[in-house]
């Protein structure tokens, strides 16, 4: 995974990230995608409803970039 600079990140889509409000957790290719799962509960100050969306961007991008996600929903994450 190549790490985006503070420049490229100000330049990228809101739609671009799983939480697009706190530009956090890119999802530009698979490897950003994978990394936004396992970072998923690092996210901090937003509420569930916010988490329900981020994870629905989450898995079109994984479905996009062919990650395969085993889990429906974030509250599945790390059982």
């Amino acid at each position: 995974m190549t790490e985006l600079d503070s420049n490229e990140r100000d330049h990228m889509s809101k739609a671009e990230f799983a939480f697009p409000k706190e530009r956090k957790e890119p999802l530009e290719d698979a490897s950003h995608v994978r990394n936004a799962i396992a970072r998923f509960d690092q996210v901090k100050g937003v509420t569930d409803d916010e988490r329900d969306e981020a994870w629905k961007r989450i898995k079109a991008a994984a479905k996009k970039f062919d990650v395969d996600v085993s889990e429906d929903s974030w509250r599945e994450l790390g059982k």
